[in-house]
């Protein structure tokens, strides 16, 4: 018993020892996560409830109140919401055909992965100066206008503005979107295929009952990280079109870059905590659908 004794209090103390050295190398990171993040996002949830940032009295929700009122936040609401509507299926849908194109032996197949997912390590200055000598009122889409006998057109101040962005953002993220449909893929036993084949099914039937099921959890996670990259598109967008854009992609991140240019803290961060509210949202209603139909696949 007390040989026991000894060994449950030697297991004891080295736990402890373990936890202290574990505290000790997480406490750098802690400390950066607190300054940069933790801290930051507390006093953006003061000020969204004062009525300035400087000796500022309780407010309760009035700035919130105040800010779905004003018609600018909805437009860019309406608008990102419409971009994000738009962008991320279409993405999926090209991203999954090219993964199930890719997933068969062709030639020269390393070098289209290769060459899909080169957006991804390209500077965005170098982008954008290729987008904006498509697309400006003097770029090469306009002299072919010109030639046709067409007046030229500045594309990122027209109601083309938002297919523009569109394309910009599928243009860098559906090689991203491909990686990891294509493991989803090659995840899938090859037997399951062959069994399918014996009992009859078609190709179509095939891709409906083995691929679509048995990419469920793949395509949860890319769902997500579209949703997650098409808020990152505000850096292709303000160096495309500037602070205030065309009407179309004026998007909530224009909305709360130019209130912190104006020093307007109690719309940019009851703006920012808005958008953080509705994103926690979804993502845990996209968790809850996802663990469901986990549970009914298995």
């Amino acid at each position: 018993m007390q040989t026991r004794l000894k060994w449950l209090t030697k297991l004891t103390r080295l736990r402890n020892r373990e936890g202290i050295v574990a505290a000790a190398f997480l406490l750098p990171s802690s400390v950066g996560f607190a300054v940069f993040f933790l801290i930051p996002f507390l006093m953006g949830g003061y000020y969204s409830l004062v009525d300035t940032p400087i000796d500022g009295s309780f407010v309760g929700f009035a700035n919130y109140e105040q800010l779905l009122a004003n018609p600018i936040f909805r437009r860019a609401a309406m608008n990102t919401l419409q971009f994000m509507g738009l962008c991320v299926p279409l993405n999926m849908g090209l991203a999954l055909g090219l993964a199930m194109l890719l997933n068969r032996s062709m030639r020269f197949r390393e070098w289209f992965r290769i060459a899909l997912l080169s957006p991804l390590v390209i500077p965005v200055a170098s982008v954008v100066l290729v987008w904006t000598a498509l697309f400006d009122l003097h770029g090469t889409l306009s002299g072919w206008l010109d030639k046709w006998g067409h007046p030229p057109q500045d594309w990122l101040e027209s109601g083309a503005a938002l297919y523009v962005i569109i394309l910009v953002y599928i243009w860098k993220n559906v090689g991203y979107n491909m990686i990891l449909f294509l493991a989803g893929l090659q995840q899938i036993p090859a037997d399951y295929y062959e069994a399918a084949a014996i009992d009859g099914a078609g190709k179509l039937r095939q891709w409906r009952s083995i691929t679509l099921v048995y990419l469920t959890p793949t395509t949860f996670f890319v769902f997500m990280m579209s949703i997650v990259n098409s808020f990152k598109m505000f850096r292709e967008t303000y160096m495309l079109a500037g602070s205030y854009p065309a009407e179309k992609v004026y998007m909530l991140q224009h909305y709360m870059n130019n209130m912190f240019q104006s020093l307007d803290y109690q719309k940019l961060t009851s703006a920012a905590y808005t958008m953080a509210v509705v994103i926690t949202v979804l993502v845990w209603l996209l968790f809850q659908v996802e663990r469901k139909l986990r549970s009914a696949l298995e």
